[in-house]
């Protein structure tokens, strides 16, 4: 049997802004009506945060809710509790309609800590990332150059950032280039 490894084996690029990779992490895929209150009360038993509105997440430590899409919810949890998670969905939502996915091992997790986080996302990302738009809590997916990711801010200067396993290096260098010192604006 082997170890599980994250994608970038706990690569780190310091600087003015650091960034790093955030390791294993659980993250099952979840898709169904999302205003249904039994789905609702999984993703929040599961996770102990309060269920995100459009384009938000709630994270707290290794646990967190992202909003996806209308009909899609990701679910973070500690990479160790993920089968036990997944099994607890599909006990729970048996009789509902619905898809759950466990992509732990198909994803990698990315942060982006510093006071200029922001600025390194803005250079890479079509999205506008003003402090009055783009503030702690809110979810986007998108891209970074040329790869699809997803991001939000956990606080005022820590951005997480998923990709695709399979384009990780990709993206850890384009956040680190982004990040160097000299080449970072200012909102």
């Amino acid at each position: 049997m082997s170890n599980a490894v994250s994608a970038l084996n706990g690569k780190v690029a310091p600087g003015e802004v650091t960034i790093s990779d955030a390791g294993l992490r659980g993250m099952i895929t979840l898709r169904g009506d999302l205003s249904d209150s039994k789905l609702k009360s999984v993703c929040t038993g599961l996770t102990g945060v309060d269920f995100p509105m459009p384009g938000h997440a709630n994270c707290v430590g290794e646990k967190g809710l992202c909003w996806m899409s209308p009909d899609e919810m990701l679910i973070l949890v500690p990479y160790a509790e993920v089968d036990a998670a997944s099994e607890l969905i599909a006990n729970n939502l048996k009789k509902k309609h619905h898809l759950a996915e466990n992509v732990s091992d198909a994803r990698a997790l990315i942060l982006v800590e510093g006071d200029y986080a922001r600025d390194v996302i803005a250079k890479l990302a079509p999205v506008d990332l003003h402090p009055d738009t783009f503030q702690p809590g809110r979810f986007r997916r998108t891209h970074l150059g040329q790869v699809a990711a997803a991001f939000w801010m956990r606080d005022a200067d820590t951005i997480e950032v998923i990709c695709f396993r399979s384009v990780a290096d990709y993206t850890f260098n384009l956040l680190a280039t982004s990040a160097k010192a000299g080449a970072v604006g200012h909102f």
